[in-house]
């Protein structure tokens, strides 16, 4: 068998994982069945089988095979690369490729060492908000998802702001490649704003905390609770108002999580 230690991948793009195998005694006219699988022992997970009956042209995959996935090379000529179509961040792990030789002898390869996918995307905040009352102080935090782990920084009005704390979590953590930043000592009537960057691009959004007794526009909502204006570049607008949550994007105001008691 002939793998590559590690392929790396780009979200969103499709990628090869390499796979080769010779054996002396293959026949033209033996059957194959080739199997892909993600993970190895009993938490594995089989990603495409197909098998190549004597005389047919094209190693046939089963009737409920994922079109994400197809054979980019012919088994006849012992070529077993799998194609993987459109990959993304959950993609990203240990992938085996595994071959039976089905002839007078029942014979089967595989790669103990497998292919590993590193699948890279730039970063995504995916959540902004701030924590924390008025008697302890309040925290900023801020999650981004991308792959390198992406550097994340925190900005003022004017400058750059130290003292924040990032922590990438666990790899078996979900979703995978989640990094947590947060910002103590957040005050009321600013402006922050998060910026995260790797190899692979950057994002960044920002968030103005009003007074806990400013006035609100919303007669439902008390004036003592702290409101929240999260705001993605380019995307829409997130106002938060205590537990209730409302989406304001264009001329439409429209609520998206109910209060709580």
């Amino acid at each position: 068998m002939n793998v590559h230690s590690e392929v790396r991948g780009i979200d969103g793009y499709p990628v090869v994982l390499p796979c080769t195998f010779s054996h002396p005694q293959h026949s033209q006219h033996s059957a194959l069945q080739v199997l892909w699988r993600l993970g190895h022992g009993q938490e594995a997970i089989v990603l495409y089988h197909c098998t190549s009956r004597l005389g047919a042209p094209n190693c046939e995959p089963g009737p409920q095979q994922d079109q994400r996935y197809r054979l980019e090379g012919n088994p006849r000529e012992h070529d077993l690369s799998l194609r993987i179509n459109i990959v993304t961040l959950q993609d990203d792990g240990h992938y085996y490729c595994r071959v039976e030789v089905q002839g007078r002898e029942h014979i089967s390869f595989e790669d103990k060492m497998g292919t590993r996918l590193r699948v890279e995307a730039p970063p995504k905040i995916q959540t902004l908000l701030v924590e924390g009352s008025e008697q302890f102080g309040f925290t900023a935090l801020c999650r981004v998802q991308g792959s390198p782990v992406p550097e994340v920084q925190w900005f003022g009005p004017d400058d750059l702001l130290e003292g924040s704390h990032t922590v990438p979590l666990a790899q078996g953590s979900r979703p995978r490649h989640l990094t947590v930043s947060r910002l103590r000592g957040v005050k009321p009537d600013q402006q922050y704003t998060c910026k995260a960057t790797n190899l692979r691009g950057k994002d960044q959004a920002s968030l103005h905390v009003l007074h806990p007794h400013s006035p609100v526009s919303f007669t439902s909502v008390p004036t003592t609770l702290l409101l929240l204006l999260s705001v993605a570049l380019g995307a829409k607008v997130v106002l938060m108002v205590g537990m209730g949550v409302w989406m304001v994007q264009g001329q439409v105001l429209q609520e998206i999580s109910s209060w709580r008691n």
